[in-house]
């Protein structure tokens, strides 16, 4: 884990993706929202202003983007989980915390959503 207690936040990441147990949530694609706090010591690109130093969030976006719009997970927890995996591929990420929400998930509740915390 990052001693620095640098971060790199994404927040609102907009996805649609087949998730869920019931029958008529594995017919059509639903929206999730994420949220994603990769932990990193950003100490390094901060004093070089180099690229090839940072932890390339669009890189880490377009992943993990990939793998929801193609995912039919049953569980939010398991997309949750599969997120972590990519965002912890980078070298440089110690630690990730992901929110998932899925808005549609419950009658009167604006939204529905787990987060979990991955380290390595």
């Amino acid at each position: 884990m990052s001693t620095t207690g640098d971060r790199i936040l994404i927040e609102g990441l907009s996805a649609r993706c087949i998730i869920g147990v019931n029958h008529d949530e594995r017919k059509e694609k639903q929206d999730v929202l994420i949220d994603i706090d990769l932990h990193a010591d950003l100490r390094a690109p901060g004093r070089s202003d180099d690229i090839n130093d940072a932890v390339n969030y669009r890189d880490i976006k377009k992943k993990v983007l990939g793998l929801i719009e193609s995912s039919s997970f049953h569980l939010i927890e398991a997309l949750a989980e599969a997120i972590a995996r990519v965002c912890l591929e980078h070298p440089s990420v110690q630690r990730v915390r992901v929110w998932v929400d899925k808005p549609s998930a419950l009658r009167f509740a604006r939204t529905v959503g787990v987060e979990i915390t991955r380290g390595r």
